[in-house]
């Protein structure tokens, strides 16, 4: 082949015109990037939730198929059936489905803001927080200033004070001139530790009906729910979980460090403040609504991140990640057994081998 002819096949390559790996979706000034393999993640994880739920609803003394749970929910169904789905079973169900939302969509935004898998809010220390503030309240009572002000907002309002206060601390020990992921883990890990030792304390110096009522809630169960338990949770995941999906940008423009995120335009420390003040409080709701529901907010954002093969935790198949593995271990914990167990006891079980392959997995990356 001559020069010429090089040089001819090399312009006419140029000219042809590049076609964009993923289709472009454009709805006004709205401008997104569809992606075939995460919307059909999201959707198969959807329609696992409903069947789940729907399994979840049918267990019980007075046993229904998924189908019967399906027609009692669309509006047919008997005057018993309806009694017995929408009154006694649904809030318990529902409360786990935004219960696992809230902590999936926590441990994706803290997951992306530190860029580490093992950051989630039960590793950082705030849902030990939370129980702290909340086994004070169950213990303690009335007595003393602090505690009678706890007493006056109840255990919900106590455990979500309790994790607000817990992160604020650790902020302030773990800012530098600005957040360093490892940093940010190894001090949550100490306050951690610390927050573990008082609520043991306090266990071991209660009364033993207090203590009882307060072992119970720290295993995180969803045994009761109510209604007034799920409007909380669900308002939190719409309203919070919403403002997170939006900011989903500045979280990607975070996870390419902190020199590249500012260089395209990210306020550092306001973005960093801002998403650790919305992973928190949905973490802080969500350990109020049940109590602390341990290894949910670690594992479901890294099962999406396997699943949709993203650069990051993708927020909306994280939340749906959790919501099926709290609904499903709310499946196994009231039917494996001859004893219903709290919920919390089953993720936990689950979470700690998923803890020892994500440490041994990054050990591996940092050997080598």
């Amino acid at each position: 082949m001559s020069v010429r002819e090089e040089l001819h096949d090399d312009v006419g390559t140029a000219a042809v015109p590049r076609v964009p790996a993923r289709p472009p979706f454009r709805l006004g000034a709205i401008s997104l990037v569809l992606r075939p393999l995460a919307l059909a993640v999201n959707v198969a994880l959807l329609v696992t939730l409903f069947l789940v739920l729907c399994l979840n609803i049918g267990r019980g003394d007075f046993p229904m198929s998924i189908p019967e749970v399906t027609r009692v929910l669309l509006g047919g169904g008997s005057s018993a059936q309806n009694f017995i789905v929408m009154d006694l079973r649904l809030p318990r169900a529902l409360a786990g489905a935004f219960i696992g939302m809230a902590l999936g969509l926590a441990g994706a935004i803290t997951q992306s803001i530190a860029r580490n898998a093992l950051a989630s809010p039960d590793i950082l220390g705030i849902t030990s927080g939370a129980s702290a503030a909340a086994v004070a309240l169950i213990v303690l009572g009335g007595g003393g200033s602090f505690v009678g002000l706890l007493a006056t907002l109840g255990i919900p309002l106590a455990a979500l004070f309790g994790a607000l206060l817990t992160a604020a601390v650790i902020y302030m020990l773990a800012w530098r001139g600005g957040l360093e992921g490892y940093r940010l883990i190894l001090i949550g890990i100490g306050i951690n530790a610390m927050l573990i030792a008082v609520t043991g304390w306090l266990l071991i110096s209660a009364d033993i009906n207090d203590a009882s009522r307060a072992q119970i809630w720290l295993n995180g169960s969803l045994n009761g729910a109510s209604w007034s338990q799920v409007w909380p949770v669900m308002v939190a995941v719409v309203l919070i979980g919403g403002f997170a999906v939006v900011s989903s940008f500045t979280m990607g423009a975070l996870r390419l460090g902190d020199d590249n995120a500012v260089s395209l335009g990210v306020r550092l420390q306001w973005s960093q403040a801002r998403l650790l003040l919305t992973a928190i409080t949905l973490a802080g709701v969500a350990t109020a609504a049940a109590g602390p529901i341990g290894f949910v907010a670690l594992a479901a954002p890294q099962v999406a991140l396997r699943l949709v093969r993203a650069a990051g935790p993708p927020l909306i198949a994280s939340a749906l990640t959790g919501a099926v593995l709290v609904v499903g271990s709310d499946v196994v914990a009231r039917t494996v057994l001859p004893v219903e167990l709290p919920v919390g006891i089953v993720t936990s079980a689950l979470g700690g081998p998923f803890l020892m392959y994500l440490l041994v997995r990054n050990n591996r990356k940092v050997s080598a």
